[in-house]
């Protein structure tokens, strides 16, 4: 049984995103959310809100028991990018590109 927890068109750089990721990758659910707590990145706050929402899909949703919830999966995929324009010198316009994220988290049990 796993609970999982999508976070759509959040707006971080995937790369931002994985590096928090990498750290709590397979960690219990409790070492993960003081990782989260702890780590001075941009992407944390939104990775402490999306484990406590997995948290709390599989306590009221599949009657797991939160202590014995680990990090199964957790990955980031690129969403849609929002292009912008930075004016330049010489009437020259440069692309900005403002880059989204879909965060995934996957609460499992120990057996």
């Amino acid at each position: 049984m796993e609970a999982r927890a999508v976070l759509r068109t959040a707006r971080i750089a995937p790369r931002k995103v994985e590096i928090v990721l990498n750290l709590i990758r397979g960690k219990d659910l409790e070492m993960a959310l003081a990782i989260v707590k702890h780590t001075p990145k941009a992407a944390c706050e939104y990775l402490e809100k999306l484990l406590a929402s997995a948290a709390a899909n599989a306590e009221n949703n599949f009657n797991m028991d939160k202590k014995n919830l680990y990090v199964a999966e957790c990955f980031v995929c690129p969403g849609p990018v929002m292009k912008r324009i930075m004016p330049r010198a010489k009437g020259r316009a440069y692309r900005i590109l403002k880059r989204t994220s879909h965060i995934t988290v996957v609460l499992k049990e120990k057996e």
